[in-house]
């Protein structure tokens, strides 16, 4: 059998395994940097979204074959600690993370947690990841950090991350301003050793295709495993993203304070039009900061020292009932769902195992076909023109 090759340029060299033995698992394990770092078997990643990325959907995506990262911003330390523990327990063996967005209260000390517990990935956001990378490097963990452009990639790699998260503007919640078709490429080229996860717009083979031939070596899908049998989002709001088309998303900051992009509903299109005023906000961040139990001495030094911070801060206590109206209570029209753009490509709920089957089988026809159409096999000379 050939052996699979990384290079140094930091390209990728596939070379597909026989058939895997495991039933739930049929279609061959794929070999990438990503893939060969965390241990899974396919490039397939469930990126960490609140009240949805549970321990359930967690070990779902892991069991089938990709890596799934806990969402710990609703938990407490004790909460991620039960986690992580279930999560080993529905799916021993299996490769999985934690996400930590550092800005956010309670961040840091679930993150003290996943490394107590040796979390195999520790997906960090909004924050320099030094401490975390150092002390999970001790006990052989890696650390993906989510970045939306170059500065904040080669500030989260000097930080020492492994790899990136590069997240583009087609994604639910907090894309950035580039698409992933862009973003991409341009990160894998301006750091070549860096594996990346592609993320914003991708639920399906062809995007999984489409992400290796940017420069990626796996993909994020946090839409579409949102959007499956094993998921805990609430029934109507599943129902109601696959009647949605990829134009059915609105994309601005006044929602939770950082840019973001939720499904259209008559909610979400009236928190988006404009930005509450100062004393909205520092009622909001007093309320936020008394439902998180922080002291309120530690929040008025930030309202005049850290203004933009404690406004995303205010602005997310504020939003939290509203995505938990419509992902926990399916109030669909009077709450607010993150949702990414490919949610125009979602016209089922079927199991994760399902989903990931179907992913690598498409992805690996559109590769041969691909592969035939460069190389003009079964071509006449008439359709090798139009090629």
């Amino acid at each position: 059998r050939q052996a699979n090759q990384i290079n140094t340029s930091g390209t990728i060299t596939l070379h597909l395994p026989p058939t895997m033995k495991a039933a739930s698992r049929a279609a061959p394990a794929v070999r990438t940097r990503i893939t060969a770092l965390l241990g899974c078997d396919y490039p397939v990643l469930l990126p960490g979204m609140s009240w949805i990325s549970t321990p359930e959907l967690v070990a779902a995506v892991s069991n089938a074959g990709g890596c799934g990262i806990l969402a710990t911003g609703p938990l407490s330390a004790e909460e991620t600690r039960e986690s992580i523990r279930r999560i080993r327990k529905l799916a021993p063996g299996r490769p999985f993370g934690i996400g930590a967005t550092l800005l956010m209260p309670g961040a840091s000390e679930n993150a003290k947690v996943a490394i107590e517990e040796q979390v195999p990935l520790v997906n960090v956001s909004l924050g320099k990841p030094d401490w975390i990378a150092e002390a999970v490097h001790e006990y052989g963990g890696h650390v993906l950090a989510t970045v939306t452009n170059s500065k904040h990639a080669e500030a989260a790699l000097t930080s020492g991350a492994d790899a990136l998260m590069c997240t583009g503007h087609e994604a639910a919640a907090h894309g950035g301003d580039v698409t992933s078709l862009v973003l991409v490429p341009s990160l894998a080229k301006a750091f070549p050793e860096a594996p990346i996860v592609a993320a914003g717009g991708f639920a399906s083979g062809s995007g999984l295709s489409a992400a290796l031939s940017l420069g990626a070596d796996a993909i994020a899908m946090g839409s579409r495993f949102a959007v499956s049998k094993e998921s805990p989002l609430a029934l109507p709001t599943k129902e109601a993203v696959v009647r949605s088309s990829e134009s059915d998303t609105l994309y601005g900051k006044n929602f939770d304070g950082i840019p973001a992009r939720v499904l259209k509903t008559s909610a979400s299109q009236s928190l988006m039009k404009s930005r509450p005023s100062l004393p909205v906000i520092v009622y909001r961040a007093f309320q936020s900061a008394r439902e998180l139990n922080i002291p309120l001495w530690k929040v008025l030094p930030g309202l005049l020292t850290q203004y933009d911070k404690m406004f995303m801060v205010a602005q997310l206590g504020a939003a939290t009932k509203a995505i938990q109206a419509a992902t926990v209570d399916g109030e669909v029209e009077e709450g607010v769902q993150f949702i990414g753009q490919c949610q125009g490509l979602i016209e089922d709920i079927r199991s994760v195992d399902e989903i990931v089957q179907d992913v690598m089988e498409e992805a690996r026809s559109i590769t041969e076909r691909n592969f035939e159409t460069f190389n003009g096999d079964d071509l006449t000379t008439d359709q090798r023109r139009v090629v």
